[in-house]
């Protein structure tokens, strides 16, 4: 029995208690060394023994090989591989190095996010057929790789009868455990301790001595036990000073290995560099002449016990004495004999003790931890691929190969997530010396330029990616980088900077071989001279062809959005719909790390074209998710501007302003404008929409001034339509004609019809007579776009026009098709400006369906419909990244809300836009 740890066993019972009745649990118990994290852990497991488990612990000397901890933790589970999706699998599988497909040819295999979602499968599968607990202690000491996949796992379930319970020393693993459930362990009080001394020592303790020890103690359990028979820290009780824990503990331990023979100590000492397996240890034993037995004198002085084929120390800090205390000289030994009792084959084990073992430059030893990274690259391991190409890099005698190598841990390093670490790393690579000109120098500039752009440092971004296209040793690799520094133009709504590139890329034509490079120039021009106003359709149009046909680029994920720029671009009913199918056909294998960008621009095309706003909106809130996971703030303003854009449409002023809000902030730090342009648009649109004019012509007027100050001239940015409607409700009709005059001159520059609709429907506003032909035009123009929201608008404006000229009948046919697309969409307030107009004409209005849908959480939404094209259980869990236990949590509670209660009904109740069927089916 526990002493003094009724209320910390009580919490992990709970979690236990919830599990078995198929609600998960994620508890991390933390703490300072020896606090008794893995006595709870041990406790909770004696009490839960009809629940199968999984089980393991980091080890610090396996810390450097890719997923050591998770195929320990996994192992018992793996006959469950086949029945997880077959990608999953196949990821997993090769991260794990099992039997299988080469990596290279695994669809995101080499994405750290997929082998998380692949670990979640497969213990959810695991736990089909019982509750299961999941225990890993010293989760500290655990490799990276095995960590991320753990918790990615742990923070997405839901509805599964799993618990996971983790021990985290304190404070070096808080970071790990953030936004998970945490219980903190402290120590014993006082009679606890006594109570704890006394059963160890077998005899009473004077009040003076455990009042004396538990004060320096703190009432660490392990410190209580270990140091107060110890006559060194009893005799320096009296200092009333209280102890450093560790340091103390690791000096006590190493006292009582002074106790040990020399022999025995140069045992536990092979012990230590190898890990817990007997036969390694064992022949790296021989290696040295030593005897392995007197690891027998170890165990009897209760430093180690043997057991399973292991030798496990009593606790991490023992392992961290024998090795701290042995000489450098010893320690290289002992790492030496470690690689030379290996397999050959065990390449990456190898060179890591041989990496100990020298500290001078050595290229066998560096070249060895070089195809060690390359291993931990194809498994999807890129902390420890980083590691090894550092330290190879460190052991490299020649300098053009040293800076490769530190390019190489750079670049793995941010695949990792770890921006910070891979630019140190590129600073090291700089001060290597170099010939003047390396290939290798391009790609460290553009993976700078990687890490500012998806963290929100865009300008810096430009200037590094235009560097890079300086430097450029061809022609396409030139126009690439001048690309991709168009695009960072776009998001920071710089068009001068965007014109000048395009201008380069231009000249650049005639010289470009490859069809991306080709493909993607184009596109970069046309999105340059469209922020400028200055044309741009022709080019992207161009484009279109050349990235339907490159079939590396649809496979690219970094390159993946890309496809959906030009129908965002041109904004019409023909330019791009082979390349959304294309989108579609490709997100589903796009990794976890890839798909904020690809969700982000998925959403706005959905969003812009009416086609789905209910996808729309699942779509942000998804992006948005992962980019808060992922740390890629760029991509997160956006997906935030993104949201508060379709909420204002859709009429939501809550979930538009607290979008609004997020997104600005984002924007704002990052000079993000174009971000910046949209939030305001949104905002400016809903006030016009909520009736509140004023509040509209001010959003929007600073918006038209934000554009005029960035020199931003594409006309589809500009609100100069909503604007005109916002100054003739409050008496401006002169700027209003202003407006729509200077709107519509841009509009037939730029020629495209969905410009060319709103500047007629502005011009009908303001038109004193035959305000019907402009209308008119721009219902025609409507025909030529997929926007029926704007479609939908136009007619509103017609009808009111006519009801207010006395033409009722004809107002009530324009009128009637505005409250029903407005209906279908979902966009509730200006359906209600519909259906006040048309009763304005005399007509009965039906009263606004219940939309139940509304009612519905953004994952319940994304869970139906996903469901509801026709995907299984187990792949719409793939696809979310959840369980199938949640998947049908989530439907449970989807066909609670509907009053439903099959998937075909689900089904019926989203076809055929998501918002045709949205009345309530149970209503008369």
């Amino acid at each position: 029995m526990l002493v003094g740890r009724q209320a910390e066993q009580q919490a992990i019972d709970q979690v236990l208690a919830a599990a078995r009745l198929g609600t998960s649990g994620v508890l991390a118990i933390t703490g300072e060394a020896g606090v008794g994290k893995t006595a709870l852990l041990d406790a909770a497991m004696g009490g839960a023994t009809e629940m199968r488990m999984l089980r393991a612990t980091g080890i610090e000397s396996e810390r450097e090989i890719p997923f050591a901890m998770l195929l320990q933790l996994l192992r018992p589970a793996l006959g469950a591989l086949e029945g997880i999706p077959t990608a999953q699998a196949d990821a997993l599988a090769t991260a794990l190095a099992l039997p299988g497909p080469d990596a290279a040819a695994v669809p995101g295999g080499r994405d750290r996010f997929t082998i998380g979602a692949a670990a979640l499968s497969l213990i959810c599968r695991f736990a089909e057929d019982g509750p299961v607990a999941v225990v890993v202690d010293d989760l500290h000491l655990a490799d990276t790789p095995s960590v991320d996949a753990l918790l990615f796992a742990a923070r997405r379930l839901a509805a599964d009868p799993v618990v996971v319970l983790v021990g985290v020393r304190s404070p070096e693993g808080d970071e790990l455990v953030a936004g998970v459930q945490v219980l903190r362990v402290s120590g014993l009080d006082l009679e606890a301790a006594r109570l704890l001394i006394e059963q160890e020592s077998g005899r009473a303790e004077s009040d003076d001595h455990v009042r004396l020890l538990h004060r320096a103690t703190a009432g660490n359990p392990l410190a209580l036990l270990e140091l107060g028979s110890d006559r060194v820290v009893v005799e320096s009780l009296e200092t009333e000073f209280p102890l450093r824990v560790p340091p103390a503990l690791v000096a006590a331990f190493g006292r009582r290995l002074e106790r040990v023979g020399a022999e025995c100590r140069a045992a536990l000492l092979v012990a230590a560099v190898c890990g817990g397996g007997i036969r390694l240890i064992t022949d790296a034993c021989e290696v040295l002449g030593i005897d392995v037995s007197r690891l027998g004198e170890a165990e009897d002085g209760g430093l180690v016990a043997l057991t399973q084929g292991r030798v496990e120390f009593r606790h991490p800090l023992v392992r961290s004495a024998v090795y701290s205390g042995a000489s450098v000289q010893a320690r290289r030994a002992a790492h030496r004999a470690a690689a030379d009792a290996l397999p050959t084959a065990d390449v990456d084990r190898r060179a890591w003790h041989l990496s100990e073992a020298v500290w001078y430059a050595d290229e066998h030893v560096a070249a060895l931890l070089a195809q060690a990274g390359d291993h931990a690259v194809a498994r999807a391991a890129y902390s420890v691929a980083a590691s090894a190409f550092e330290r190879s890099a460190s052991l490299t005698p020649e300098a053009h190969e040293r800076r490769t190598r530190l390019l190489r841990a750079a670049d793995a390093a941010w695949t990792a997530g770890d921006g910070a670490r891979s630019l140190t790393l590129l600073d090291q690579r700089s001060a290597v010396g170099s010939s003047p000109v390396e290939d290798g120098d391009v790609r460290e500039i553009e993976l700078r330029a990687s890490i500012a752009a998806r963290s929100g440092s865009l300008r810096e971004a430009l200037e590094l990616l235009v560097s890079a296209a300086d430097r450029a040793p061809s022609a396409d690799a030139e126009a690439l980088a001048l690309a991709d520094a168009v695009h960072a133009t776009f998001y920071l709504g710089d068009a001068r900077t965007a014109a000048a590139l395009a201008d380069r890329i231009d000249a650049l034509q005639p010289r470009i071989a490859g069809t991306r490079a080709r493909a993607l120039g184009l596109m970069a021009i046309g999105m340059a001279r469209t922020l400028a106003g200055s044309g741009g359709a022709a080019e992207i149009r161009a484009a279109v062809p050349l990235l339907e046909a490159d079939p590396e680029l649809r496979h690219d994920p970094r390159r993946l959005s890309w496809l959906l720029l030009a129908p965002l671009f041109l904004r019409d009913a023909t330019g791009g719909g082979h390349l959304r199918g294309l989108v579609e056909e490709v997100r589903g294998a796009a990794g976890v790390g890839a798909l904020p960008a690809v969700l982000f621009h998925v959403a706005r095309d959905q969003s812009t074209t009416g086609a789905s706003w209910a996808r729309a909106e699942a779509n942000y809130a998804e992006a948005i998710r992962l980019a808060t996971e992922t740390g890629q703030e760029t991509e997160l303003a956006m997906s935030l501007a993104g949201a508060a854009w379709l909420d204002s449409r859709a009429g939501r002023p809550a979930a538009c302003r607290a979008h609004a809000a997020e997104a600005r902030a984002l924007c704002a730090a990052r000079d993000i404008h174009v971000g910046e342009a949209w939030v305001s648009h949104a905002v400016g649109d809903l006030e016009l929409s909520l009736g509140r004019t004023q509040a509209a012509v001010d959003h929007l007027s600073e918006l038209v001034a934000l554009l005029q100050r960035l020199s931003l001239d594409d006309v589809d940015l500009s609100p100069a339509p909503e604007l005109v409607d916002a100054l003739l409700r409050v008496n401006r009709r002169s700027d209003a004609a202003a407006a729509a005059s200077d709107y519509h001159e841009r509009a037939a520059r730029k020629g495209q019809p969905w410009a060319l609709a709103r500047a007629d429907r502005a011009r009908g506003l303001v038109a004193e007579v035959d305000f019907d032909s402009l209308f008119h035009s721009a219902l025609a123009s409507h025909e030529a776009t997929l926007d029926r929201f704007e479609t939908a608008r136009t007619r509103l404006a017609f009808g009111s026009r006519l009801r207010r000229a006395g033409r009722r009948v004809d107002a009530r046919t324009q009128l009637r098709e505005a409250l029903d697309t407005f209906d279908e969409l979902g966009a509730a307030l200006w359906r209600d400006h519909a259906a006040t107009e048309l009763r304005a004409t005399g007509e009965r209005v039906r009263a606004a369906g219940a939309s139940v849908l509304d009612a519905l959480t953004p994952q319940e939404l994304q869970v139906s419909l996903v469901l509801a094209e026709g995907r299984t259980t187990r792949e719409a869990a793939a696809a979310l990244f959840l369980s199938p236990k949640t998947i049908e949590y989530h439907l449970r509670k989807v066909y609670t809300k509907l009053g439903i209660g099959s998937r075909s009904e689900l089904a019926d109740l989203l076809a055929p836009t998501d918002r045709t069927q949205r009345e309530d089916p149970r209503a008369p």
